[in-house]
């Protein structure tokens, strides 16, 4: 009775999620129904539910497959790269700019470093692909200018991930370094004051103030991006992704793709995608609950 109490003096707010939890309702949980064709010999003509189970044949098939370790490797090497690498940056982008006295000059660096972030994935490739051009790519003639020889910066499978991480960082630092930004403007600033006042230095402030009064943000971000780990981003790898640099560029998501939809083996791409989302959920409880544990913060 209270609480039905409530949720009348409340109504406006759960008006407010009907539409959010609907979709999700309808775009996120309804669709789950196919997962099952993973397991089933899924064809058009029988339908879902009129294809015949076939257990975890489909799963075996994949792991026994003569590219399994290959793609698995690719796909964790390029995430923990890309995790390890691109993570950080925007903190100490954040703490740096935090520390900027010139507001002129701070709005002007965020500007800089945020405006990548609106341009697609699909130019994105394409300005990488032309910039890396062997004959006409800007990074080349500055190579031959300084007497080196052309680099086949798409032809080498060694050159996809540097390329990857390194247009990840210059397209996504922005977004992020605006969130920790965000989160280093809610810190009292009698804090810095009394620090002063105790004889704190610069990076004793930015320690024992700044970093951890935006841990909880780097703690939940960071879930989330362990989270997505395996979800490495299908359109740049499969733009950037040419014959001669697949060794490097073939994750499970360009490889799902292929099989789902070039192919039409629907069963067994939503085996490996099933495969695929197994092992992000595992790594997010693991990682949440171990975060708990350590800073008392997480997801959930």
């Amino acid at each position: 009775m209270r609480k039905l109490k409530a949720a009348r003096k409340n109504w406006e707010l759960y008006l407010l999620l009907i539409l959010p939890v609907a979709y999700f309702i309808i775009f996120r949980y309804v669709p789950m129904y196919g997962v099952q064709i993973a397991f089933k010999d899924f064809t058009p003509r029988a339908g879902i539910w009129g294809s015949p189970w076939v257990g975890f044949q489909y799963f075996r098939e994949f792991f026994e497959s003569y590219n399994f370790w290959t793609i698995i490797k690719n796909t964790v090497l390029l995430s923990l790269l890309n995790l390890l690498i691109s993570f950080p940056i925007p903190v100490i982008i954040a703490i740096l700019l935090n520390q900027l006295a010139r507001e002129k000059l701070k709005k002007f660096v965020q500007t800089v470093i945020y405006a990548p972030y609106f341009i697609s994935t699909v130019v994105l490739a394409g300005m990488i692909i032309v910039f890396l051009s062997p004959n006409s790519g800007l990074i080349n003639h500055l190579i031959g200018a300084f007497g080196g020889e052309p680099v086949l910066f798409m032809s080498e499978a060694g050159w996809f991930r540097p390329i990857y991480i390194l247009s990840t960082v210059w397209q996504e630092t922005g977004f992020a370094t605006i969130i920790y930004l965000a989160a280093l403007a809610g810190i009292d600033p009698h804090l810095h004051e009394a620090a002063v006042v105790d004889g704190a230095n610069k990076w004793q402030r930015i320690r024992h103030i700044d970093l951890t009064g935006i841990l909880p943000t780097i703690t939940v971000l960071f879930i989330l991006a362990v989270g997505n780990l395996m979800n490495v981003g299908f359109e740049k790898a499969f733009l950037l992704q040419t014959d001669l640099n697949i060794d490097a560029s073939e994750i499970i998501s360009t490889y799902v793709y292929k099989i789902g939809i070039q192919r039409a083996q629907y069963s067994f791409s939503a085996a490996i995608g099933l495969f695929n989302a197994a092992i992000n959920l595992v790594l997010l409880l693991i990682v949440n609950r171990t975060a708990k544990k350590i800073s008392g913060n997480g997801l959930f």
